[in-house]
């Protein structure tokens, strides 16, 4: 499950600020989304960058020398982009590995959260010629190889190279098949809780490209109805694996593309596994596969002969709880590999052999790594972004590959950033903080700014003109002596002789925090909304979430809700005590995992909240799928209490305030099931309730007017019950 994000920024009130906020400039003008530095890339010699100049057929491809940001040349002219006497859109270009061809798309549909289809096209810069991947249907993660020679890409469920030396596409897979067989794409339940799609990987020397296939025959299906206007409604139909059901059987292979053979790699016997990642390590003959078993507690790196199939267990990680999946893996050279592990209790990263054996571990602290940045081989120095000044914070750091000489590298409070350019010469940064909207910089490896790439001020003058209030951040401790962090924003008017009702919102799932220093404009108007109407806005992230060691993530194993219901409630309790809070008026809503805390809030805490809303909310964890809900709970037979006593279902005759529940009829991945099955539940004990469904949206329930109507209908019932 991936939360809905729901955010905010702030900005100090001015004297003069007399503008109000509504619910158009958030969800019909999206008036105050910030810029980012799209179109910007640095190339491989880490010393230029290309960016889209103009609009249009009048756009340009530019190359800039990065020390000075002198243009140096036009590489590529938008209006030469052309297939069938057709512009193709240059901003949605990407080089090949030697930058002497873009891949560009138009046409893109979504079919899940991270696999579209679209069109693809090669433009070759030397002869300005351009073609089409693939004229035989939509394509989908087409991908090069390491020489830029050939490209390789899924269409309809098989796998296909195209070489374009000599244009001849080959077919490696034929067998693929919709809702039976795909290769080289993950199923639903991969790619929605493994975070990836695309499963496929070219060797260094470009001669084996190695896939996995998903067998989700028996794999039983969810059918989704859409309403369209016609006198039957369509259905979709998809599999979906439900927790304690059966999944998809994945095999991995290794095509040779100069025998056109393949083979079928040994990844053991067990086929109730998982295989979350595979890679190609620096030795063209060796991929590196992550075996996963059923529970998630134990997760083994592999080592595949490419030419005979044969495999070795390299490394191992287990828990007696679970193991996170991540992209904390580099090999480096023929020396050996880094990754990352929470077997010290706190995230950290550590360096191996290329026999598993441990040669030291890099990163050591009462603070979790929270994203593995990159090594340059030849300062010998580890990159990396983590927690150390706080869960709400993010720092980047540098430090030798031997653990020692570390540095933090960024100045600024509030949540950084950097991407690293080939040769580690330069970096790109980004840095916000809760009142403050992003600012993106090129700077080089010492922190010198060499360009401001966005920095927003457009949109920092024009919040200006609005009166609206600010985050601050705040921490209390638990009845059982917890510490939570937490974030409140009080009405633009706040007078503290006055007490106010409380707005609370969270997520609070496992490893996602919204208690945050950084800035997020998804959804700040709809928090500033409720402070002009005078609500205090408060947000609190409960145990499970991240960033303060692996015993506060990890302490929901088993009873996801229980604890961050209590956290919830003591959250309430807490604000109750403030002499400005009316502890009479506390409310809560949630989208997602938030949806599920809401339910639970109105049922569990019945006596702190008066009213609360639930977004797309689960409703019984035995509805969603098996990848997420196990690596929490299990399965449903092994942990039967730990799933009906947390599910709001159990709970529904302690309603006693108001409570609105919206889901989207298309919702692929929580499916509204859940809120069927809760609506049930208190129409069978005559609990009243309001219910809003949103007909062929999904999760997101968004496009259109729909976020304006949602926000409306979710306004009118704060206005009107808390």
């Amino acid at each position: 499950m991936k939360k809905i994000i729901i955010g905010l920024i702030v900005f100090p009130s001015l004297i003069f600020s007399q503008k109000k906020l509504t619910l158009e400039d958030a969800w019909l003008k999206y008036s105050f989304y910030p810029k980012s530095a799209q179109g910007f890339n640095v190339q491989n010699n880490g010393l230029n960058y290309v960016d889209v100049e103009g609009e249009g057929d009048a756009a340009t491809l530019s190359q800039f020398e990065i020390k000075s940001g002198k243009k140096t040349k036009v590489l590529v002219n938008a209006s030469d982009i052309k297939f069938n006497d057709k512009l193709i859109d240059i901003n949605s270009y990407q080089f090949n590995p030697t930058e002497t061809k873009l891949l560009l798309s138009e046409n893109a549909e979504y079919i899940y959260r991270r696999s579209p289809k679209a069109n693809y096209y090669i433009y070759d810069i030397a002869t300005k010629k351009t073609i089409s991947l693939c004229d035989k249907g939509k394509q989908m993660f087409p991908t090069f190889s390491k020489d830029g020679n050939k490209i390789a890409f899924v269409r309809e469920n098989n796998l296909y190279i195209l070489n374009l030396l000599d244009g001849a596409e080959t077919t490696v897979t034929k067998d693929g098949e919709f809702n039976k067989i795909k290769n080289g794409w993950g199923d639903w339940v991969y790619e929605e809780e493994f975070s990836k799609a695309d499963y496929f990987s070219w060797s260094p020397d470009g001669n084996y490209l190695a896939y996995i296939k998903f067998n989700e025959s028996k794999l039983k299906e969810y059918t989704i109805d859409s309403y369209n206007g016609n006198l039957y409604p369509d259905k979709y139909t998809y599999k979906y694996p439900k927790a304690g059901e059966d999944n998809s059987i994945v095999t991995v292979h290794i095509y040779d593309t100069k025998s056109n053979n393949t083979i079928t790699a040994d990844i053991g016997t067990e086929t109730d596994i998982y295989i979350p990642r595979i890679a190609f390590t620096n030795d063209s003959k060796t991929l590196s596969v992550q075996r996963l078993n059923r529970l998630q507690n134990k997760l083994e790196l592999l080592f595949i002969n490419a030419t005979n199939g044969a495999s070795k267990v390299i490394l191992t990680d287990e828990a007696k709880t679970y193991v996170d999946v991540t992209d904390d893996l580099l090999f480096i050279g023929n020396k050996g590999f880094i990754t990352s592990s929470e077997k010290d209790n706190y995230n950290h990263l550590y360096f191996y052999d290329l026999n598993g054996k441990l040669i030291n571990q890099i990163t050591k602290g009462s603070w979790d790594l929270i994203q593995f940045n990159g090594f340059d081989e030849k300062t010998n120095l580890v990159y990396y972004t983590s927690t150390e000044n706080g869960a709400i914070n993010r720092d980047v750091y540098s430090v030798q590959l031997d653990g020692k000489n570390k540095k933090q590298l960024t100045t600024k409070i509030g949540f950084n950033s950097f991407e690293f350019t080939n040769g580690y010469k330069y970096y790109i940064s980004s840095y916000s903080n809760a009142n403050t909207p992003p600012v993106y910089e090129l700077c080089d490896i010492k922190g010198k700014t060499i360009k401001v790439l966005e920095d927003n001020k457009s949109l920092v003058e024009k919040l200006k003109t609005y009166n609206l209030s600010n985050r601050t951040f705040f921490k209390f401790k638990t009845t059982e002596g917890v510490e939570l962090n937490g974030w409140m924003m009080k009405p633009q008017n706040f007078d503290s002789t006055k007490k106010y009702p409380v707005y609370m919102y969270a997520y609070n799932g496992p490893g996602a925090n919204e208690v945050n220093n950084s800035f997020d404009p998804i959804e700040y108007t709809w928090h500033n909304l409720l402070c002009q109407e005078g609500y205090m806005v408060v947000c609190v992230d409960g145990r499970g979430t991240f960033g303060r060691g692996r015993e506060f993530k990890h302490s929901t194993y088993l009873q996801l809700g229980r604890l961050e219901t209590i956290d919830q409630i003591e959250a309430a309790k807490y604000l109750g005590t403030l002499n400005y809070v009316d502890k009479s008026r506390i409310g809560f809503q949630g989208w997602s995992y938030g949806g599920f805390m809401a339910c639970n809030l109105i049922t569990k805490g019945a006596d702190y909240f008066k009213a609360t809303i639930a977004v797309a909310p689960v409703t019984n964890w035995k509805y969603y799928d098996n990848i997420y809900t196990e690596r929490f709970m299990r399965k449903p037979k092994d942990n039967n209490s730990g799933y009906e006593d947390n599910s709001p279902t159990s709970h529904v005759k302690k309603i006693k305030g108001k409570f609105l529940l919206i889901h989207g009829s298309s919702d692929d991945n929580v499916h509204i099931q859940n809120s069927m099955e809760l609506v049930a539940a208190m129409v069978k004990y005559n609990i009243p309730f309001e219910y809003m469904v949103y007909p062929n949206k999904n999760h997101g329930i968004s496009g259109g007017m729909t976020r304006m109507h949602i926000y409306g209908k979710m306004f009118k019932f704060v206005k009107e019950n808390l």
